[in-house]
Order: C-alpha cells, then structure tokens, then sequence
C-alpha cells in the first residue's frame, strides 16, 4: 500500500505546489505544511543577488483549516515580512 501512495502522492503531509507570486523583486512560492486537518503558513522566498540565487524558507506558527486560506496568507505573511526586512530576510 505505501507503494501506491509514495507513486501516487496520496497520504502524507505533501500539500500540492502552485505559481510562485513575484512580489518587490522576490519569487513568493506558498508551501503549507499539512498538518492533521489544518495547514501551517509556510513560504519560500528565493531573490537573485549579484548573480546568486538566495532563498529563504518562512515558517510560523500560525495554522488554518483550509489549504487555499493557508497559501493565501502565507503569501501575505511573506509580503510582510520582504516589506519588514527587505533583502536582510537573507542573512
């Protein structure tokens, strides 16, 4: 049986992948951690900076019911937090 949900994606804790959002220059891509039936807020934020590309992995404690609510506001938390710290998010 674990061969089928491994080959198939079903079970664990995978949330589907959708667009990435640029956002001030950064690449937002939401990434919800699946967790029982709500999803935490998670994001990567990736920018290029003298020809390397840097990223960052956003992870708060906040969770909500539904997956698309939980990429809505990972985004936004995202947003907030580029507008907060700008390219020092990297460092």
């Amino acid at each position: 049986m674990a061969f089928f949900k491994n080959l198939f994606g079903v079970g664990g804790n995978k949330t589907p992948e959708v667009e990435a959002v640029t956002y001030k220059g950064f690449r937002i891509t939401p990434t919800p951690i699946a967790e029982g039936n709500t999803f935490r807020i998670s994001a990567t934020v990736e920018k290029e900076i003298d020809g390397e590309m840097r990223s960052h992995t956003l992870i708060r404690a906040d969770t909500l019911q539904g997956l698309e609510a939980a990429q809505e506001a990972s985004v936004s938390k995202a947003k907030q937090v580029i507008d907060e710290q700008g390219d020092r998010i990297f460092r």
